[in-house]
Formats: C-alpha cells, structure tokens, sequence
C-alpha cells in the first residue's frame, strides 16, 4: 500500500509508540487522525505535525468514538491505513493475599486492549471496503499485540490473555477482509522507551535492557514505526503477527 496520498487512523497517536508511527506516517506523505483519550497531549503533537494530522478525543471502546475518528480520518483523503496503538496493563496475581484479582479491572483490560482493537478494525475495515483499490488493494490495519502474549509474566493475567486475543484475531481477520483487498498484521513488541516505562527508576529501566539479548537497550517507539510501514508497504506480509523485541523472552517475573 502506497503511504503517500493516504490517510490513516492511529489509535494511541497521542504519546509512544502511537506518536512514533503517526510521525513516521506523515514523514511519508499520509494525512493522520491521532485517536486517543482528551486526557493525551494529542492537540501538542497535532501542532507539532502541522496540518497533516487531526487529533479527535474519543475512547476506542466506544462505537460513536471510534466512527467520529474514522469519519475525521476519510475527510482527510482515501482511508488506507488504520493502526492500533491504544492499550492499558494492570498488575496482580490471579489469587493471593489481597484475594481473587479484581474482576472489573480483568475486563477493563480486556475491553480496552481487545474490544477496543476490535472496534477500530471493524469500523476501519468497513470504510476501506468503500474506496477504490490501488495496486490490487484497498487497506492494511496494524495491530498492536505484546510478546506477553506468548509469555505473560506473573501478575499479567488480564494483560497477557487480552494481547493473546488480538494475535488469534490476526489471521481470522486476515482471512475474513481478504476479498475486500484489506490486509491484516499485528506486531508484538518487546520492552520499548514509551512514558510508561519512562516513569520507571533508572535502574529498573537498566534491569529491563539488560535482560534483551542484543540489542541490550530499550526499544526505540522509531524501531517499531518502521515495523509499520514496512508492513503497510509491503504487500505479501499479511495474517502475521511478527515480535519485535531483540530476541527477549520473558521470564516468569
């Protein structure tokens, strides 16, 4: 898919690896919604993208939300691009001292990371459909996964299973666009330099890179925008979830 001329629909676009890829989308010549929580710096970065981007407030687990984001997205040009940054974690033990883990923070988990991936896919998906195909395709959406959806670390209950839910949904989702000309792919990173783990102490964030066999460093929020718009651009990669984590796998803590 052709980045320039686009535009795209970023979910998360507001801070870390969202900003990344909405950055290095516009950098490409695509015109950006960055969706995310009116809590974000979303209108800062908006300026600072100048007038390719369009910040639109909105949780992705509403369906008004979602489609006010995407309708913003296509008065920009032809929707093609739809990625799916936009996630939460929690932390507790299945059962333990403090009890049984909290049941409304599972399924907040859950909703935000799984549905809320889901929601932006189908509604993206069925605007893509609308357009004309260009080189013998109409779309590509990128989801965001974790490697702790193959080895969830203890306390990532809620995390793991809602992350192990959008790598099952990749090639299903692959498979149910195909005759629309719509391309699906998730990536599943490692430990990266976001604001989540940059409110870490220095030698927690040292711990962290330490355990990455090479490179030994945190990602870079860049390295995984390239992942991206390798995948929007290259046409066979599709129904993949591909990590992205310097050959880390995690231990159980």
């Amino acid at each position: 898919m052709k980045i320039d001329g686009s535009a795209a629909i970023v979910t998360g676009g507001a801070s870390g690896l969202g900003r990344a890829t909405a950055e290095m989308l516009v950098e490409r010549g695509a015109r950006v919604v960055l969706f995310d929580l009116a809590s974000s710096p979303g209108p800062e970065v908006e300026a600072a993208l100048g007038g390719s981007a369009k910040f639109i407030p909105g949780d992705v687990t509403s369906e008004e939300d979602a489609q006010r984001a995407i309708d913003a997205a296509s008065a920009l040009g032809p929707l093609r691009i739809a990625v799916n940054c936009a996630g939460i974690g929690s932390g507790a033990r299945i059962a333990g001292r403090d009890g049984p883990f909290p049941l409304d923070v599972f399924k907040r988990v859950v909703e935000v990371n799984l549905i809320g991936t889901f929601n932006v896919l189908r509604l993206a998906a069925h605007r893509m459909a609308q357009g004309e195909p260009i080189d013998g395709e109409r779309g590509v959406v990128v989801n965001t996964a974790s490697i702790a959806a193959f080895e969830g670390q203890i306390g990532q209950a809620a995390y793991s299973a809602s992350k192990g839910g959008i790598v099952a949904l990749t090639i299903v989702s692959a498979r149910d666009l195909a005759s629309l000309l719509i391309r699906v792919c998730t990536i599943a990173p490692g430990t990266f330099d976001t604001p989540l783990l940059g409110r870490l102490r220095e030698d927690i964030r040292a711990e962290l890179a330490n355990a990455i066999p090479h490179p030994k460093r945190l990602g870079n929020p860049r390295e995984f925008a390239q992942l991206a718009t390798h995948i929007i651009e290259n046409p066979a990669l599709n129904g993949e979830t591909i990590r992205l984590d310097g050959a880390l796998r995690m231990a159980p803590r």
